[in-house]
């Protein structure tokens, strides 16, 4: 669709969710648009909010107050809800004036609901794949539901691995990197794509691909 090549910027919620913006740059790929994402780095600035606005505001002016084409902003939805969230980002966009594409990247209810639907993934992160000890991950319409994803990966990674004293201690303090290996292994055309989170994201590249080759 594209032949050149558009240039974003990814403002996630923190540095473990880098590989979502390769996510993003796979699903615009996927319809013939060449997206690259970059990460900006705040602490060129000193001290920058961390809301939405101030860091889209933030992003541009690192980018030399250039625009970029498009902006993807990640925010789990937890209590608040997707359209919630959405309509956050949405208000932070205007607030600053951008008036290009948004990408609003919004997992119900955190990022780890995406990563609890692989479970050779999970076992092989946690470094046994062969493992067999049941995992009892939630069914696809489950794992929305989920009060704290988070703790509920972490505690399957750690039955995965089946291991016990000091590298189950160990494992545990690298949960942040496994969770990023999980996010790197993340098959989009998996069962996360049955997730209303996930078909919230694609409809807003969908939007943002429309904007982009209009």
């Amino acid at each position: 669709m594209s032949t050149g090549v558009h240039a974003g910027v990814f403002i996630g919620e923190g540095s473990s969710d880098a590989p979502l913006a390769g996510i993003v740059e796979s699903l615009f790929a996927d319809r013939g648009v060449a997206l690259r994402l970059s990460a900006p780095d705040f602490d060129r600035l000193g001290k920058v909010g961390k809301d939405v606005a101030s860091r889209v505001e933030a992003a541009i002016k690192l980018m030399g107050g250039a625009e970029p084409d498009v902006v993807v902003v990640h925010r789990d939805a937890d209590n608040a809800g997707i359209d919630a969230r959405r309509n956050e980002i949405a208000d932070a966009i205007r607030c600053v004036g951008f008036s290009r594409a948004f990408v609003p990247v919004i997992p119900v209810r955190m990022t780890e609901a995406w990563l609890l639907l692989d479970e050779q993934a999970i076992r092989h992160v946690a470094g046994n794949p062969r493992g067999r000890v049941h995992l009892g991950l939630p069914k696809k319409h489950e794992a929305e539901t989920l009060a704290d994803p988070k703790s509920f990966l972490r505690d399957c990674l750690l039955k995965a691995a089946d291991v016990r004293g000091r590298r189950r201690e160990t494992l545990t303090k690298r949960f942040p990197q496994h969770r990023r290996q999980l996010l790197d292994r993340l098959d989009r055309n998996g069962d996360v794509a049955k997730l209303n989170g996930w078909i919230a994201l694609l409809a807003s590249v969908n939007e943002a691909v429309t904007r982009l080759s209009g």
